[in-house]
């Protein structure tokens, strides 16, 4: 049987970076904002006109904008259009996208929204002849050999000019960045990027040794990372408070990344900022009713509703048993009696 889409002239694509990291995590109403500046990229926008676009209010539209600029997926401002032209030119080297020197710092706000962690200024670039000048350096080759194991791969000039930066430039030590190698890897994180990204934000925050480095990477888990990412909230590690909370909603409720990110963006939608507090007692509901899966949380709501429904067709039946005639205190007096009586007393006289 033959298909025939009826979108065919044009399209919009959306990068599968976009789908597979940052579109779960955001509300419905922030996605179509995204997926509507994706659409008009090569046009200039106004938040009133993508407000009436959406059936959205202005602030709800701003409110969408700042979040996709906090998780580093929007930039807005001077130099869009620029960084536009550079994308169209960006190349691919070794199964990575490269792209031109004017969007590396959006690559890296990119990678570090999904480590969790800020981002550092742009570094100088450290030219082939600085990197050449390091190969007899023992303690460099070794580092170089070692990466290129964990990584399972020979290292481009480009990857090689990273770390020749971290260890000359920088004065990063072998062993730390043999274990800033082995924390992106085994986290799954093998782009040059990202452990460029993690390695100036790890000599910013002055980690200079392996016990440090070790202590700070242990704040994060994936399931921190979603939480802190769905909350706008990439620019710092979970307080010992949230860190408690984010243990107990996915060790002690034992509930999933979605079911949890459920209630952090309800709590967005509630409050119009993060707040752990907020959220974990939705999920402390949620467990007390048993809930197990997102239909479990629609049923809930839905059961919700009926009650309301039924509160407010009661409170208005009650409303009407209360009139003046229903509240009218009725005689207790016997009128036939009396007249029982009266005529009995007529009689005997």
């Amino acid at each position: 049987m033959d298909i025939i889409c009826s979108f065919r002239m044009e399209a919009t694509l959306v990068a599968n970076t976009f789908i597979d990291k940052y579109m779960a995590a955001a509300s419905g109403e922030y996605v179509k904002v995204y997926l509507y500046l994706l659409r008009h990229q090569q046009e200039t926008v106004e938040i009133g006109q993508i407000a009436d676009a959406l059936n959205h209010t202005e602030a709800d539209v701003k409110r969408a904008l700042a979040y996709w600029e906090r998780v580093g997926a929007l930039e807005t401002g001077a130099g869009t259009k620029k960084q536009q032209e550079q994308a169209k030119r960006a190349k691919r080297e070794d199964g990575v996208q490269i792209a031109s020197e004017g969007e590396e710092s959006c690559e890296q706000t990119a990678a570090a929204a999904l480590a969790g962690i800020s981002v550092p200024a742009k570094r100088p670039l450290y030219s082939q002849e600085q990197v050449n000048r390091l190969a007899d350096d023992e303690d460099f080759t070794q580092l170089l050999y070692i990466a290129q194991k964990y990584m399972n791969k020979v290292f481009t000039p480009r990857e090689c000019e990273v770390f020749a930066y971290l260890y000359d430039g920088l004065h990063m030590s072998t062993e730390v960045l043999e274990f800033l190698v082995e924390h992106c890897v085994q986290g799954g994180h093998t782009s040059i990027r990202y452990i460029e990204t993690v390695g100036l934000n790890w000599h910013e925050r002055g980690l200079d040794t392996v016990e440090a480095a070790r202590a700070y990477a242990s704040g994060f888990t994936k399931d921190s990372f979603a939480v802190m990412r769905c909350f706008g909230l990439t620019d710092r590690k979970p307080g010992d408070s949230e860190k408690q909370m984010i243990e107990r909603w996915f060790s002690a409720y034992g509930f999933t990344r979605e079911l949890v990110l459920e209630a952090c963006n309800r709590t967005l939608e509630a409050t119009h900022a993060p707040s752990f507090r907020y959220a974990d007692k939705i999920l402390t509901e949620w467990k007390k009713a048993g809930v197990r899966t997102v239909r479990d949380v629609a049923l809930l709501d839905e059961k919700r509703q009926e009650k309301k429904s039924q509160e407010k067709k009661e409170s208005r039946t009650a409303k009407k048993s209360t009139n003046q005639f229903h509240n009218f205190e009725q005689r207790s007096t016997d009128y036939d009696a009396i007249m029982l009586n009266q005529v009995k007393s007529w009689i005997g006289k």
